[in-house]
């Protein structure tokens, strides 16, 4: 009888399917956490970029019809938001590159955006 309860003890409580599909549940459910929190990031950060491109160009280039900013990965500052204004000259031209997690830009004191 000590033998049979020692080999009852040694099988796995679950088989094998049912531990692949406990574990493909608990990725999903991570993944459902972090989705809205990755889509708020990518929201935000969007618009603290266009507002903050929209500063910057009204500052170095009052002349500009526009300005458009973009996530590029290998633009002119490696990799986060960059900043370009639009306008009669024939294109865009870059302004400033804004980082990974923008935040508003730094104009010199007294300057008025």
């Amino acid at each position: 009888m000590d033998e049979l309860d020692r080999v009852v003890d040694d099988r796995p409580l679950y088989g094998r399917r049912r531990r692949i599909l406990l574990r493909v549940v608990v990725l999903v459910a991570v993944g459902a956490m972090l989705l809205p929190i990755l889509v708020n990031l990518a929201a935000v950060s969007s618009a603290t970029a266009a507002s903050a491109c929209a500063v910057a160009t009204r500052y170095e280039d009052p002349d500009a019809n526009g300005s458009v900013v973009r996530f590029e990965i290998f633009g002119p500052g490696v990799i986060g938001w960059e900043c370009y204004a639009t306008g009669g000259f024939g294109g865009e031209r870059h302004i400033i590159s804004l980082g990974l997690i923008p935040g508003m830009v730094e104009l010199p004191h007294g300057v008025r955006a």
